[in-house]
């Protein structure tokens, strides 16, 4: 089967390799459709991503078809999202509700193999039968539970005033959740692209195309940090309210630093948001099934596993104006 495997940073080698064996007890054995390229996904092709070992099939965006199944839930030609997260649902976090940061995640396409090949065996309580979205946005299901968990964070409501950093799709998943709770949103992206995206998409009155222009409005209740940009990171806390929340869902392999003063000042809350929940990933498939949260307009940029070589060097240049990338694995429909 066709398999692309990141040798090393910058380097991509697409092979033939052996099929997968028949799945075990509880697990699927399924045909990957549809790979969607995040953030991790670059950083680990620019040599960047933390927690990250070399050779690595990537892939944790997934949208398969079961093949065969050794689980009774599933059956072959099931659709399916992936919850890319696997815990051990023994450790203190998984004890109280919080597997998004098991103490021992492996994450499917980062600490392990993932689904940048033909086929894959998964265990079956890692997937979610998605039978009403096109496979072009199903892997959206992971990115937008990114946004869903750190709106929960945060417990965003209804007239709060929040300023999202950062328009890509992290950014975007949390404007999403935002204009759901009902937030007064604004946004700062300095990619000219990007940020016309969101205004027009998302209806925002106040864009912004650094943090310095705004700066010059009211400061924000919640202001969530989207970039994984140290400079970013370290100014949040600019265009925070008295009494705020700053929220960091962008994750940098680095330190960052602020000003203590302006923290006490603030009396500020500090919040990391991290990864997110199987609850949450079924509220975000019912809200995509509904139509409530639409996705269709992101994925700008659809092309075959041939390709790659070619359009990551690409997908790294925000200014290339690309939404959302996502790999036809298999010649799926849109």
């Amino acid at each position: 089967m066709r398999t692309v495997t990141l040798e090393g940073p910058g380097r991509f080698t697409l092979t033939d390799t052996a099929q997968p064996g028949a799945p075990g007890a509880g697990e699927v054995l399924a045909r990957v459709l549809t790979v969607g390229i995040c953030g991790t996904d670059l950083h680990a092709y620019e040599g960047t991503q933390p927690f990250f070992t070399y050779p690595r099939v990537l892939g944790h965006e997934l949208a398969v078809e079961v093949i065969e199944s050794n689980a009774s839930e599933f059956k072959a030609g099931d659709r399916c999202a992936v919850n890319p997260y696997m815990t051990c649902g023994v450790c203190a976090a998984c004890a109280r509700g919080r597997s998004n940061c098991c103490a021992w995640m492996r994450v499917i396409g980062v600490h392990s193999d993932g689904g940048m090949r033909d086929r894959i065996v998964l265990p079956a309580k890692q997937l979610y039968k998605c039978e009403k979205l096109p496979p072009v946005q199903i892997p959206l299901v992971e990115t937008l539970g990114v946004g869903i968990h750190a709106t929960g964070r945060a417990e965003a409501r209804a007239g709060d005033r929040a300023m999202v950093l950062g328009a890509g799709p992290i950014g975007l998943s949390v404007i999403a959740f935002l204009r759901l709770a009902g937030a007064d949103i604004g946004v700062v992206e300095k990619i000219p692209g990007r940020l016309e995206f969101a205004s027009r998409h998302y209806g925002l009155k106040r864009s912004y195309p650094s943090q310095e222009e705004a700066r010059k409005e009211e400061a924000s209740m919640l202001v969530f940090d989207c970039t994984g940009d140290k400079g970013s990171m370290e100014g949040s806390i600019q265009l925070l309210e008295q009494g705020g929340k700053l929220i960091f869902v962008g994750l940098i392999n680095d330190s960052i630093s602020l000003f203590d003063p302006e923290l006490h000042r603030r009396e500020a809350t500090i919040l990391a948001s991290r990864n997110s929940t199987p609850p949450e990933h079924h509220r975000v498939l019912e809200l995509m099934e509904s139509g409530t949260i639409d996705v269709s307009a992101w994925p700008t940029d659809f092309v075959g596993p041939e390709a790659m070589g070619e359009r990551f060097p690409r997908w790294l240049k925000r200014e290339a104006g690309v939404v959302k990338a996502v790999i036809d694995w298999s010649g799926s429909k849109r």
